[in-house]
């Protein structure tokens, strides 16, 4: 088995699309003619977006993401965790932890996205085999 794609629940899925692609420069596979369902190239896991409405009408309740509060995160490694920092603050994310040296060897970051989910931008661990 393999993990193949990470769905998030949103409002407006096309403009979670382009906040990636602004954000983290992901590009788009495709977005559903309903508008209800969209996803990104990642490489080899699928980051992809479903309304929560769609959702509702297929059974399920879903929450909305509390930024106090996160239960999960997602990352994104870079060699230049500042640069993309940067790029994610330009572009409109907002920073929520600045570049920090972590002492296991990991430079990382943190930003929420536009539906407050929260995302690391870090380095891939220095001295990992």
């Amino acid at each position: 088995m393999h993990l193949k794609y990470a769905i998030f629940y949103v409002e407006d899925v096309a403009r979670s699309i382009e906040f990636y692609e602004q954000v983290f420069g992901l590009k788009r596979t495709m977005i559903h003619e309903s508008g209800d369902y969209g996803e990104l190239d990642t490489g080899a896991t699928t980051l992809s977006f479903s309304s929560r409405r769609l959702m509702t009408e297929l059974g399920k309740s879903p929450g909305v993401p509390d930024p106090t509060s996160p239960i999960f995160e997602i990352a994104f490694e870079t060699d230049d965790v500042p640069a993309a920092l940067e790029k994610a603050r330009s572009a409109g994310a907002k920073v929520v932890q600045e570049v920090r040296e972590e002492e296991w060897g990991q430079t990382t970051a943190y930003v929420l996205d536009n539906n407050g989910y929260l995302v690391e931008i870090c380095s891939p661990v220095q001295g990992a085999s």
